[in-house]
């Protein structure tokens, strides 16, 4: 009998606020440890990566504050909202994680939560920088122009 594979999962959970209020440089792709009701609940789209970070404790990677909501059908073994869960990396991209965290200003940021062709949920983390406020208008001001533009070309079309 034929394996059926799964259909690629439509669920991509972005932490928006991430860019405006970071410095993005380097991205690693993680496994997360999840029970089962976790997972029911992402692939319905019920989780936010608003005011999420991870922390690197004792050689593991955690991610703090991350909000999967519990699962409607779910009974006494619903899971709690906001639990640490675990990311699963190898030991050379978290040792690189520990070094660049040593740094001043810089932190461990969640930037997408998405089920892969697998049917595994993943979490693009991000090394990133605090943006100063200075930034931030900087940041606004360049994505207002490329608006401009952008209207300006198609009214010439």
């Amino acid at each position: 009998m034929a394996k059926l594979k799964p259909t690629p999962s439509k669920v991509n959970i972005k932490n928006k606020k991430a860019a405006f209020d970071y410095f993005l440089s380097e991205k690693y792709t993680a496994g997360i440890v999840l029970t089962g009701t976790e997972i029911k609940s992402i692939r319905a789209s019920k989780a936010s990566l608003v005011d999420t970070y991870c922390m690197v404790i004792g050689g593991e990677v955690w991610v703090k504050n991350m909000y999967v909501a519990q699962y409607e059908n779910g009974s006494y073994n619903n899971h709690a909202e906001r639990r640490d869960r675990k990311l699963l990396l190898n030991r050379r991209e978290i040792h690189r994680i520990e070094n660049a965290l040593k740094a001043p200003g810089f932190s461990l940021i969640p930037t997408l939560l998405f089920i892969d062709e697998n049917g595994r949920a993943k979490l693009d983390v991000h090394i990133a920088r605090g943006k100063k406020s200075f930034d931030k208008r900087q940041t606004l001001k360049d994505k207002e122009d490329r608006r401009e533009m952008a209207r300006s070309f198609k009214k010439s079309f």
